[in-house]
């Protein structure tokens, strides 16, 4: 047990009353104790009780600690201990035994002195560099435990079976996920646009001033291709086929009248040169200057091979050009001049997450949307410059790598017309301009090409009551009621619909407006999936919707009505009204989801009205129209799309279904068209690149000729005219 003053000491810290374990504060003899101290720990017990005794003489000795039996073992004689060593301050300090204690006989079995448990202390010891005293020992382990005791508690609450330390989370068992990117959409600037009006006015002079000039650069270009052909069936011209220089002056005289009438083709790509985009015109026009050059260098240089020169393809690059530039701008006017027919126009169509929707018209924004670069063109940037080095590069190999450096404007002309097709600058302007052209009829407009890969790009439409049942196909045959008053029961029927705002809304305001009644507060509206609605009016408990929903809602039904499309009206649990509701199909919309199934494109019904569900669509239309139908929060939430105001990538002027699947249906056949056309015309591209190499590699220029590298771009031409046809046809 600790002194008195130990006990002291240790209360005037803790106040003196009872604490927690964790503060609690020990003794020398139970930190020992508890840190499991063996023979030391007996050795400092005999030290402080010999110290204690010597302080209070009259005080009598101390028992000695109970000692555990030893092992039976036989006696081992241990030598006896040296005298300890001290210092002269320690000797001086230490008090002079008392005579009693020298005369006193020792009884019974000697016991240790001080002296000798100190020095066998030392001896289990480590050896020290300086002698150690009693006080020493005391006093540092005393002080060591006060300043351990002031940092944290000595004896740690116990957090883990027969451990005496905390459990500490040292690792994460797992990483905690991520969090995943937001995706950003994409923002649509709007700068200043100009009318709609003075912008059509402004296409319609260029597509003039472009078209003009086209049927004279034509004849321009077939003049010197008549010769080629008469000469490829056998036959010989005079002062033609004999003259290199004859035949050399009016290739360069066409292709010089030729180059004067499509300067709009060189303008353009010098244009687009400044913007660092390099497109089938730019190519046109290298092409061009290039086989001018071969002209001449037929002329002065006397070891030119003896081939023909391949002016009459540069001739049908520009004339190509020129009607791509053309019909582009054509399309352009079409499309301007319908969006102008009306500054608000009636609805608009935009791009949402789930497909194409319909909403309240806007012009802003629209003009933006059409001038932006179509595919083609950002295909032609990506890879008509590979075709460009490539035919410098594969001139020189095939005129300069083989010592023939005089064939090198003949083999580039040859090469780099091969890669300039024909069908290049058509893979846009064509299918467009004809869309334009058929949009123009059925009453919309589509911004480019923007506009219609964005509209198109889910395959799928949002339709609405509206769009399938326009005004004047949903019509009344009857209406019974039990035991309310007439106008009561249309003014609650015409109350609810218009807060569901569904398709009925006009079938009852027209109701409504007969018997001179006025519209009610609805409070508490709620949608159900059955096929209803609820809501509280003037107190009472309205309910609206069909015969399963009104048997769902317990409300009872007279055995005798039977009505597919009937809309039920009950107040308070009670039947007040049955309206025989009849759903004439519309040829249009017939004709509209027809067309939708052939192309693809999927509907997604967002109807409020309970009778309006894929099941009445087969009826009414089209056995084979299928339509996505979404849950009832998805309908709603759909439905409340049409009242905002995006981005307009289309603009509708005609109300039903038609024009709006006209909208979306010709805008992803136009996508693919532009796409398959651009696709063809690049590898048409570098096929005739590697063929015309490998030709004049060989030097077989009576294979390639110029009327045979005619015939090949022309060909690859016919597909993509084909296309642009084809987009038109839905």
């Amino acid at each position: 047990m600790a002194s008195k003053d130990e006990k002291d000491r240790y209360d005037g810290l803790t106040g003196g009353t009872d604490v927690p374990v964790s503060d609690e504060r020990f003794s020398l003899e139970e930190i020992l104790a508890e840190y499991g101290a063996g023979r030391e720990q007996r050795l400092m017990e005999a030290v402080e009780q010999e110290a204690r005794r010597e302080a209070s003489p009259a005080a009598p000795p101390p028992e000695p600690p109970a000692r555990k039996p030893a092992a039976q073992k036989p006696p081992v004689q241990s030598p006896p201990p040296k005298p300890a060593r001290q210092t002269a301050a320690a000797r001086q300090a230490q008090p002079a035994p008392s005579p009693e204690k020298q005369a006193a006989p020792k009884a019974g079995p000697a016991q240790p002195t001080p002296e000798e448990l100190l020095e066998e202390l030392r001896r289990d010891l480590p050896p020290s560099p300086h002698p150690i005293t009693l006080e020493d020992v005391v006093g540092s382990t005393v002080d060591a435990v006060m300043e351990e005791d002031a940092q944290e508690p000595l004896l740690r609450p116990r957090r883990g079976l027969f451990s005496r330390r905390r459990l500490v989370e040292t690792e994460e068992l797992y990483a905690p996920p991520e969090p995943e990117p937001e995706e950003i959409p994409e923002i649509d600037t709007i700068g200043p646009e100009p009318e709609l009006a003075d912008a059509a006015a402004d296409y319609r002079a260029e597509a003039k001033r472009r078209r003009r000039p086209l049927l004279a650069a034509a004849l321009a270009a077939l003049l010197p291709v008549v010769p080629l052909v008469i000469e490829a069936y056998g036959y010989e011209i005079q002062y033609w086929s004999d003259s290199v220089a004859v035949q050399s002056g009016v290739l360069l005289a066409c292709l010089a009248v030729v180059s004067i009438l499509a300067r709009q083709v060189f303008a353009k790509a010098f244009r687009l040169l400044a913007r660092r985009r390099c497109t089938s015109e730019l190519l046109a026009v290298i092409s061009a200057v290039v086989m001018a050059a071969d002209c001449v260098a037929r002329l002065l240089l006397p070891d030119r091979s003896a081939a023909a020169c391949y002016a009459p393809v540069g001739c049908f690059a520009l004339v190509f050009a020129m009607w791509g530039g053309a019909r582009e701008s054509r399309g352009m006017w079409d499309t301007f001049r319908m969006a102008s027919t009306d500054d608000e126009p009636p609805y608009l169509v935009t791009e949402t997450e789930k497909g194409a929707c319909k909403q309240a018209g806007s012009v802003p924004g629209f003009y933006t949307t059409a001038l932006r670069e179509d595919t083609a063109a950002i295909w032609q940037t990506a890879l008509m410059p590979v075709v460009l080095v490539a035919s410098i590069v594969f001139a020189g190999l095939s005129s300069l790598g083989q010592g023939r450096g005089d064939d090198f404007l003949l083999n580039w002309s040859a090469i780099l017309g091969a890669g300039t097709t024909f069908a290049l600058p058509l893979c846009w302007g064509m299918p467009f301009s004809k869309l334009a052209a058929h949009f123009h009829k059925a009453g919309c407009a589509v911004a480019g090409w923007c506009g219609a890969e964005r509209i198109s790009r889910r395959r799928a439409m949002i339709l609405t009551d509206g769009d399938l049942f326009p005004p004047g196909t949903i019509q009344l045959n009857g209406v019974k009621v039990f035991g309310e008053d007439l106008s009561k029961v249309y003014s609650y029927a015409a109350s609810m619909t218009r807060a569901a705002d569904c398709g009925l809304q006009r079938l009852f305001d027209g109701l409504l407006r007969g018997e001179g009644g006025h519209y009610q507060k609805v409070d508490d509206f709620s949608f159900y999936e059955e096929g209803g609605y609820s809501a509280t009016i003037r107190g009472e408990s309205v309910l609206l919707g069909t015969a399963s929903f009104m048997r769902k809602m317990e409300v009872r039904l007279p055995a005798g009505i039977n009505l597919r499309t009937g809309i039920f009206l009950a107040m308070d649990r009670q039947l007040a009204a049955v309206f025989a509701v009849k759903y004439q199909p519309s040829e249009n919309v017939d004709f509209a989801l027809r067309m939708m199934r052939r192309s693809r494109i999927t509907p997604i019904l967002a109807s409020r009205d309970p009778n309006i569900t894929p099941a009445l669509l087969k009826r009414k239309f089209h056995k084979g129209v299928k339509v996505e139908f979404p849950s009832l929060t998805d309908r709603v939430a759909y439905s409340e799309a049409e009242l905002d105001r995006g981005m307009p990538r289309a603009l509708l002027f005609r109300e039903g279904l038609l024009p709006y699947a006209e909208a979306v249906v010709g805008s992803r056949r136009l996508c693919k068209a532009v796409r398959r056309a651009t696709a063809l015309s690049v590898l048409g591209s570098a096929a005739g690149t590697l063929l015309a190499f490998y030709l004049v590699f060989q030097g077989a220029y009576n294979l390639l000729t110029p009327l045979a590298l005619l015939v090949f771009l022309l060909l690859w031409t016919l597909p993509v005219l084909i296309l642009s046809d084809w987009a038109g046809r839905y």
